[in-house]
Parts: structure tokens; sequence; C-alpha cells
């Protein structure tokens, strides 16, 4: 049985110009952050049958509520800008998330954290003992917490299946990481799935500077020096 079957959240219902504003607020504050600069990452949000989700290839601190598109839970665009925008790269890889975990929001963030962490660990990411891993749904800081990583590909799309299968292979996650490329984050509505993103990231800065020391982020924190 997979996660989104056994799954009993309740998707947040938001007016179409409240999903349209906050999936731009979200935006420009991911952007301040550094997750999405240079028209990469970016988010999309699940109101009811429909998810909300920003354009490809734009000023993710620009964007405006009419650039917004709404597309169904199979990836049917129902509303589109006028403009000249294309839907994001990222729709079948959020639609994996949604399917699979029943997510109510899922990001893609290209933090420099994350990108590292997928240079400095093979198959996961791995971290023990930091406090900052309760932040993360269902787990504590006395354990080994692991995201799973993902082979990034030349187009975006074709992260799907490999994406798909990593989601269901660590029924835990709320994370997938992509070598050399970001992370993608998601959660039972678009705070928690914030609140995901930004520990996660502490989590994997927290590694990268533990292996620069020298130190085993799976192991040192958990034990002491």
């Amino acid at each position: 049985m997979t996660a989104a079957a056994t799954s009993t959240v309740r998707t947040l219902t938001l007016a179409d110009s409240d999903a349209r504003r906050l999936v731009c607020d979200l935006c420009r504050g991911f952007y301040e952050k550094g997750w999405a600069t240079g028209t990469g990452g970016g988010i999309s949000i699940r109101s009811g049958e429909r998810v909300y989700m920003a354009p490809s290839g734009v000023q993710k601190e620009r964007l405006r509520p009419d650039d917004i598109f709404v597309v169904d839970l199979h990836g049917n665009i129902l509303d589109r800008p006028d403009s000249d925008l294309h839907i994001s790269a990222c729709r079948p890889l959020f639609l994996a998330a949604y399917r699979i975990r029943n997510a109510g929001a899922v990001l893609h963030s290209h933090s420099l954290n994350s990108v590292m962490a997928t240079v400095l660990f093979r198959d996961a990411f791995q971290i023990t003992g930091i406090e900052m891993q309760k932040g993360i749904t269902g787990h504590s800081v006395g354990e080994i917490l692991e995201v799973p990583i993902i082979e990034n590909t030349e187009f975006e799309g074709d992260l799907a299946n490999a994406l798909s299968d990593a989601i269901i292979g660590a029924p835990r996650t709320q994370a997938v990481l992509v070598r050399g490329h970001g992370v993608y984050v998601w959660g039972r509505d678009w705070a928690h799935a914030k609140a995901q993103a930004e520990c996660y990231d502490y989590l994997f800065e927290a590694a990268v500077r533990l292996k620069q020391a020298g130190l085993d982020p799976s192991t040192t924190c958990g034990r002491g020096l």
C-alpha cells in the first residue's frame, strides 16, 4: 500500500486569488533565501483538486498573480496566463508528490546547501544529533535522518520516474535531493512544506560544514568528539 493510500491529510482549500498571491509571495521569499535565483526553483500549492504553480524560466521575485498556471491533479492546464509564459518544467515532479503523498504543497529549491549535500554524499544524505531534525515530520534528534539522492538529467521532466521511486522507497522522507541540482520538498500544506524546507536546508548546511571540518555527519554529532 502506498503512502498516498494511507494518508488522511485534508488539503487546504484557498480562494483562487489567495492561492495565486501566495505562490508569488512564497517565490519572492525563496528568491531572497537564495533558493530560487536565476529563474530556477519554484513552488506549487494544492487547493482541492486544483494546483497553482509558477511558470518556467522567469524571475521568481517579480511574479504576479496573473502569471500563475492552474492545473488539475493529472497535469491538465485549467487556466493559463494571457502572456507567452510556459508552464513549469517541474510539473510532473510536483504532481508525483501530490499523487504519492497526498501533499498540499511541493517546492523545488536550488539552494547551494542542497547542491553541496548531493556532492558530499553518495546514495543518501545522512545526519544525526542535530536538534533541527525534530523539525522534520516523524524524526527525532537521536536517529540518523536520511534523504534519498537521485541522479540529475538534462531535462527536468525526465526526473519524474526516479523521483517517484525515491518517494515510494523512503516513506519517512519529506524530500528528495537531485545531484548537482537541488531538492524537492513537500508538506501537508504550504506552511508545512515551507517549514520542512527550512529545516532541511539548515541540516544540509550543518552537514556540509561538518564534512569541511573532516567529520562524519552521520555519526559525529550523535556521539560527540
